[in-house]
């Protein structure tokens, strides 16, 4: 198994920054690619942003521009620096590994004035 821990979640006003963090333990030689979902009230789960162990990036159409993710090289950490951000990005993201899928227990991002 794999146990994800998410970190860095908050209440930013709109166009502010956060950086979210993800530990990765447990069978981490498994993982081939993380990656950030959101989920917003009354809403399914997204995709936002993901990277492959060799380091090929994927975002959604809706943070392009704006948000970056990042991992190290040994699996254990991914990121997501979050700028420019909007209320709509309002939501509990979620760090994910696969194959599994493995998922974090989830941190709230505001975006709110």
């Amino acid at each position: 198994q794999v146990q994800l821990v998410e970190s860095g979640g908050g209440l930013v006003q709109p166009g502010g920054s956060l950086r979210l963090s993800c530990t990765a333990s447990g069978k981490i030689y498994i993982i081939y690619a993380m990656g950030w979902y959101r989920q917003a009230p009354g809403k399914q789960r997204e995709l936002v942003a993901d990277i492959s162990s060799g380091g090929s990036t994927n975002y959604a159409d809706s943070v392009k521009g704006r948000f970056t993710i990042s991992r190290d090289n040994a699996n254990t950490a991914v990121y997501l620096q979050m700028n420019s951000l909007k209320p709509e990005d309002t939501a509990v993201y979620y760090c994910n590994a696969v194959p599994g899928p493995h998922w974090g227990q989830g941190t709230q991002v505001t975006v709110s004035s």
